[in-house]
């Protein structure tokens, strides 16, 4: 049984529920503390939180997952306009089906603080804590990297610091081989980072070069299971801008 909710204070006030595939259509505005709930016997499920984002396939560790709608400000500053807006909402949840080799990271339904749907991306820092540079941005499956700040250019900002680190959290113990890194382009605003390192897991570390270009870049790993990797050591280049910054990050595998 698969199902979606709209629950406000502990009430429901809109709900679908179905075998396979299910929508909901709720007619109303988002309020501060709203949920959308999503329950699924499958623990890989396909979501939509929105017509106007992406679906996002995730896994359920409990079966369960509360997304919680931004509202007004900040919080929407990430996402494409009219995004979470007026009184029509068309949300979705299938069961995902299928182990192709993928990218494993991206995550549009990502947020900040706890969840219990995965992939999951945090930091040690994000620039001023705003919304366009929350670790959440580098798996949400968007590419352009000319710009930053408002959507489509939300990136992970690292305010200047030295120590950064992200993390990719699975949720679950995956097949990996590869990284693919997409540095944010905004020159010369930006610098970019001349290398960095990755530690998965299951202990194994790598470094390698990055270059200022607009564009992906692989790192192949050779083959791990792991339940996360950090990414760090992020070495700046010589350039005057002090804003090196990551748009995207793709962790590529297969489910076990």
């Amino acid at each position: 049984m698969n199902s979606i909710s709209i629950v406000r204070d502990g009430r429901t006030l809109a709900g679908a529920s179905g075998e396979s595939e299910v929508s909901l259509l709720y007619q109303g505005a988002y309020e501060e503390g709203d949920s959308i709930v999503f329950a699924s016997d499958a623990r890989q499920a396909v979501v939509q939180v929105d017509q106007m984002v992406a679906p996002a396939r995730v896994y359920l560790p409990t079966g369960t997952f509360a997304y919680r709608p931004p509202l007004a400000g900040d919080g929407l500053a990430v996402y494409p306009p009219h995004a979470f807006d007026g009184e029509k909402h068309l949300i979705s949840l299938r069961p995902a089906h299928g182990n192709a080799y993928r990218n494993l990271a991206e995550n549009p339904a990502d947020q900040r603080g706890d969840v219990s749907a995965y992939p999951h991306a945090t930091a040690n820092v994000e620039t001023r804590n705003e919304s366009v540079f929350a670790a959440r941005n580098t798996i949400d499956g968007q590419h352009i990297a000319a710009g930053h700040g408002e959507w489509p250019y939300g990136s992970w900002g690292i305010g200047a610091r030295t120590d950064a680190e992200l993390t990719i959290d699975f949720g679950r113990e995956v097949e990996i081989d590869a990284l693919v890194l997409y540095l944010r382009a905004d020159f010369p605003h930006d610098a970019h980072w001349i290398s960095g390192t990755a530690t998965l897991s299951d202990g194994f570390e790598i470094t390698f070069p990055l270059e200022g270009v607009d564009g992906p870049q692989r790192v192949e790993l050779g083959t791990h299971r792991v339940r996360s990797l950090v990414l760090h050591r992020l070495i700046k280049c010589d350039m005057p801008s002090a804003f090196p910054a990551l748009r995207q990050i793709e962790v590529y595998g297969v489910d076990l």
